[in-house]
């Protein structure tokens, strides 16, 4: 790419967070980064749009007092340069499964690109779970070591590839580094799910239970999918398209047609 070659950079752990620092790094190199990120963490907000926010100048960029759908809108509508790219993340912890793509802050911001005909590329690292909080894990500067490896490849190749003649966005789903390149593997979204929730007086505890089995020898998803690939150390990218596909079927155009009949219009 050339110097002239443009990213907008965002995310939803926040401008602060070390995800987001490790791929400007990563990113700087190949392209004119301009960061422009929510001001605070905006976790799994989908993509939450807000009528006004507040924006702030930061030494990345911009930190803007919104969700990612906020900034992605915000940078390629007034604050940055028109980008050839939209890279969001690197987000602390995996979006894996189709359950989590309209939850997903990270996601979201891909999203939000592709409706302005931006092609987009959302990064997230996998961190096996165990029984520590989440919020209580700690990853390091090196933990994205893989992730910027593989982002600013795919940054500095997708667009002169025609990636995108064919996708909207990429969902990456990057391992912890474990000494060599972890390789490529093309996938699609599993489509497990096993949320359920649990009552305790006037609490209610949502839970989801998709990460309490990670063996790969039990995971019960096909070969092709995120998930599989990224227990079994591969690095997951799947295709993306948005808006999402119509299925167009006879059994809704009969009911369709019998509505006005049904509902007691005598007009017509």
């Amino acid at each position: 790419m050339s110097d002239a070659f443009e990213i907008l950079l965002t995310n939803d752990d926040g401008i602060d967070s070390s995800g987001i620092r490790a791929l400007y790094d990563a990113l700087s190199p190949i392209a004119n980064v301009t960061v422009v990120a929510p001001a605070r963490d905006r976790s799994a907000c989908g993509r939450s749009l807000s009528h006004e926010v507040e924006v702030d100048d930061h030494e990345l960029g911009y930190a803007v007092h919104g969700t990612p759908a906020d900034c992605v809108v915000a940078g390629l509508a007034e604050l940055g340069p028109f980008p050839d790219l939209v890279v969001a993340g690197c987000n602390k912890g995996a979006n894996l499964g189709e359950y989590v793509l309209g939850r997903s802050g990270t996601i979201s911001a891909a999203v939000e690109a592709a409706f302005f005909d931006v092609p987009a590329i959302a990064t997230s690292l996998y961190i096996p779970a165990d029984h520590t909080p989440f919020s209580e894990i700690e990853v390091t500067a090196g933990d994205y070591a893989e992730a910027k490896r593989v982002t600013s490849y795919l940054a500095d190749r997708v667009l002169d590839a025609g990636v995108f003649d064919h996708a909207a966005y990429l969902n990456v789903n990057v391992p912890l580094p474990d000494g060599e390149p972890a390789p490529i593997k093309i996938t699609r979204p599993s489509k497990r799910y096993e949320m359920d929730a649990e009552r305790d007086g006037d609490r209610i505890t949502l839970h989801d239970r998709v990460w309490e089995d990670m063996d790969p020898d039990s995971l019960p998803n096909p070969e092709d999918t995120d998930r599989r690939a990224i227990v079994e150390g591969c690095i997951s990218v799947s295709p993306l398209t948005a808006p999402h596909s119509t299925n167009h079927h006879e059994a809704l155009d009969t009911l369709a047609e019998s509505y006005l009949e049904a509902v007691g219009r005598t007009d017509r």
